[in-house]
Formats: structure tokens, sequence, C-alpha cells
């Protein structure tokens, strides 16, 4: 008997932080370029960080909240128990990044690149990724109340254990996106899910969706 073809899963290298120099002190500025330094403790809330670039950073109970990452730069780098009710990182770029233990109001990335980033144990209420590229993306236990790709260029995306409240692929272009491991409650942009996979239970779970896009009546 024939199996059904697996999608591949997201490549996420191994993010190993070596010493790191304290950067509480001095804190970054737009347009920065901050190497190898933890930050713990520190409160960025409300500060302009347009074009900074951290590479091979740690950040652990830094607030982000209100503050302005433009156009930001993420490489090689551990965040851990970040908060951000507002979090501003449109058209920012992460690469080999780790979000773990995280809150996240609104998360705002639309027009972002992501690739090889794993969100792990976040609890995020509006994750705004429209127009966004994700490459090799994993998330690990979260709580996402919507995660919007409406536009978005997704390859290898996996989701674990990871309720979703809405799923918002309108006009997205996806290719070996795994939602197997997603609760979803909702989804808008049923044309756009091609190149996804679902189990059959979830199939049953959305067939009002479906048969509601496709004018069919259920009836007893």
């Amino acid at each position: 008997m024939s199996t059904s073809p697996q999608p591949n899963p997201p490549r996420l290298p191994q993010v190993q932080l070596g010493r790191l120099a304290p950067g509480d002190l001095e804190l970054p500025e737009a347009e920065d370029d901050r190497d190898n330094e933890r930050f713990g403790g520190v409160d960025f809330g409300g500060r302009d960080l347009t074009g900074t670039t951290f590479s091979e950073c740690g950040f652990v109970d830094v607030s982000f909240d209100d503050a302005e990452l433009l156009g930001a730069r993420f490489n090689d780098c551990v965040l851990t128990r970040v908060n951000a009710p507002i979090f501003r990182a449109s058209r920012s770029s992460w690469r080999s990044v780790i979000v773990e233990h995280s809150r996240i109001g609104s998360g705002e990335l639309y027009d972002s690149g992501l690739n090889a980033v794993h969100f792990s144990h976040c609890k995020i209420g509006y994750l705004n990724l429209r127009g966004s590229k994700l490459r090799d993306v994993l998330f690990t236990e979260c709580t996402i109340d919507e995660l919007d790709l409406a536009g978005a260029t997704a390859t290898r995306v996996a989701l674990k254990a990871t309720p979703v409240r809405m799923l918002d692929v309108t006009r997205a272009t996806l290719a070996d996106v795994d939602l197997r491991g997603a609760e979803l409650a909702g989804i808008r942009g049923i044309d756009s899910l091609r190149g996804t996979t679902m189990t059959e239970y979830q199939l049953a779970q959305l067939s009002p969706l479906f048969a509601a896009h496709l004018g069919v009546t259920i009836a007893p």
C-alpha cells in the first residue's frame, strides 16, 4: 500500500552562542551594529532601533514594547522571555534565530524575511507576516490567536502542538507547509491552501468552511 508523500520539514541549524560581552550598559541605537553581546533585563521600549543589526546576540527578559525595529536584522540570535505587547519589526530580517518562552501581543513583521527561525513555547496574539518570505520556520508548542500569511511566500514551515484561532493564507504561495500539528479554528483564503498538508481530522473539522466556500449545502 502506497503512502502519501510527507512534506519536507524545516531545516534548522543549531544556534550556539559563545562567550558574550554584557550589552546592558550601552543600549543600541538606529543603524547600529552589535555583535556577540548579551542583553539581560533591558527595556528597549519606545526606542528607535531602525536598521540595527544584531549578530550572535542573546536577549533574556527583554522588553521590546513599541520599539521601532523597521528593517532591523537578527542573525544567529537567541531571544528568551521577550515581552512585547506591540512588536514593530516590519521589513526586518531574521536568519538562524530562536525565539522562546516569549509573549508578543501584536507582532508587526510584514514584508520581512525569516530564514531558519524557531518559535518555541511563545504566546502570540496577532502575528502579521503579510507579504513576508518564510523559509525553514518552525512553531513548537506556541499559542497564536491569528497567524496572518496573506500574500506571503512560505517554504518548509511547520506548526507542532500549536493552536491557531485564525490562519489567513489569502493569496499566499505555499510549499511544504505542515499544518498537521496545528489546532485550527478557522482559515481565510481557502483558495491558497495548495502546498499545505493537513490531517483527515482537520479536514473533517473544517468541512463547513470548505462547503461554504464551494457553495455546498450540508444536510442530513
